[in-house]
Order: structure tokens, then sequence, then C-alpha cells
């Protein structure tokens, strides 16, 4: 059998936060998901009080989880933003806990500077935000005087308008020259590129079939030259495979998974934190990246 080609992946990467090195290896890491919204797409409400919150994120880390993506404002389509004084009340006392009991990092989900400032103050050491770190003109220098680490991802449009028609001429290499102009911009503007996390926005201002293309070539991304994450648990296109919008979604998004991992991918966010570490790791001790 023929051995299995380098790819980009194979080179040592690394993500460094304010406070400490994330590193990479065979596996990809696992980001866990944390929305403590009452309207998020897949877990609204459900972890919508600090307590319940807090307890969540200490079961993600039990059950494998490498990074914890807090966010308190929904960012699924159609849904309708809220204030700054908002976004904080919920996500602040969570971060505030969470920063003396957990041992590995926290990641603030927000597009807004006064949230990522106020969450890093608070012991946040990542910034991951759907507008690419351009939503908010104080994004970047936040990002900078700080020295947190940085996820920026692709998004068509806003989440009010992102499925309204998504439409691209080849998306995989538009989103590729959009990241690649982000990385640019972000290193510009004093931002180490060891810090610089990329995320090519499945389901952001995508069609089902723009998704899927973007899956098949995610390897593609690792071209880039920097950690790649990406963001499938879940999602509508899952559904859209499965014909069925009632359908049990963690079988398809393990699957996607698994292919991400073939692929390379570094970080993949999810909601399943248990079942992901368990099916990387049979994947692996059953030859599936040899």
């Amino acid at each position: 059998m023929q051995s299995r080609p380098q790819r980009k992946s194979d080179m040592t990467l690394i993500w460094e936060t304010n406070k400490r090195t994330i590193t990479f290896g065979k596996l990809p890491r696992i980001m866990g998901i944390l929305n403590v919204t009452p309207d998020s797409f897949s877990d609204g409400g459900s972890f919508y009080s600090t307590q319940l919150a807090v307890d969540r994120a200490l079961l993600m880390e039990d059950d494998g989880a490498d990074i914890i993506d807090i966010g308190g404002e929904s960012t699924r389509p159609y849904s309708e933003g809220v204030l700054a004084s908002t976004e904080l009340d919920r996500v602040l006392p969570v971060i505030e806990q969470l920063t003396r009991r957990l041992s590995i990092p926290i990641s603030i989900d927000t597009s807004k500077a006064s949230v990522a400032s106020a969450a890093i103050a608070a012991g946040a050491e990542i910034i991951n935000d759907v507008t690419g770190l351009d939503g908010d003109p104080g994004m970047i220098s936040v990002a900078s005087q700080t020295g947190v680490a940085v996820c920026a991802m692709h998004m068509q449009g806003t989440p009010q308008t992102m499925q309204d028609n998504p439409t691209y001429g080849d998306v995989v290499s538009e989103i590729y020259d959009y990241l690649a102009q982000r990385l640019a911009k972000l290193r510009h503007h004093g931002i180490n590129q060891n810090k610089i996390c990329l995320d090519p926005g499945i389901g952001f201002g995508k069609s089902h079939e723009h998704n899927l293309e973007l899956l098949r070539s995610a390897a593609r991304f690792l071209e880039l030259g920097q950690p790649i994450l990406v963001g499938h648990s879940r999602k509508g296109f899952i559904a859209k495979l499965l014909g069925s919008k009632s359908a049990d979604r963690t079988a398809g998004t393990l699957g996607v998974s698994l292919a991400l991992a073939r692929s390379g991918i570094q970080i993949l966010r999810v909601h399943d934190v248990p079942q992901t570490r368990e099916a990387l790791m049979l994947f692996e001790a059953s030859g599936g990246l040899s």
C-alpha cells in the first residue's frame, strides 16, 4: 500500500495565546461549544444559567475538550443581535468562574471588541470572531494589545442575511483568497502569525452544496500555513443529506469530523465532545490516518 503523501498539516504548527502555546499532533484538537444563549440553533437555552454553563464546561474538559468556546450571542441564520451589555451579562460570570477551575484555554465567541476586551480581562485567551475581526473596528486593536490568540472566520453577509441566496463563482478559491487577505491584514496590524487561526465558515453564507465543496477541499486551506478550525457540528447540511430536519445530527457530525481529521484539519469545533474524542481515537487506532 502506498504511503500517505505529506500534508501541510504534517509540518509543525502552533497556536499561541497570551498564556500558553497550543501544539498540534496527528489528531485534531477539540473545541467544545458552550452557548450561553436562549436561541442558538442547536443548544440554545440548554446552558443559559451560569451554573449550568459552568458545569457543562467542566464536563467537556473531563470528556476531552482542548478548548472551551463561550458565546453569548446567537449567530444562527436570521438571528437578531444583542447589545454588548446583554452579551457580557451572559458570558462574564461563566468565564470568571471557569478561569479558576479549567486547565484548558477559554475562547470568547464574539464580534464585539468591548465584549472581547472584558472577556480577556476575566481570563479568556482566544477571540473567535465570525466576522474575521472585521465587524468591529476596535477588534484588531484588542487582539494585538492583549496578545491573545485569534480565529478569523469567513462569512458572506451577516447572520440576518447570510442564507438569502449565497452566491460564489468558485467557493473554495474565493474563501481561500479571503482568508489569505485576512491573514495578511492581521499580521500587518501587529498580530503575530503564531497567534492566528483561520476558519472557512461552514454554514455562514453558504448553501448545502457550498458546505460540501468546502469540506471536500478542506486540505486546500492548510496551504495558508496556519491552523485551520472547522465548525460543522449539527449544522443544516447534515440534516439535508440525511433527508430529515428532525434527524439526530450527532452521527453525521462524527462522520464529517473523521473526514476532516483525514484531511489534516487542526481544530474541530463541536457540541459532542466525548463522542468526537472516542471516534477520533478509534479512527486513528484502526488505521484511518495511515
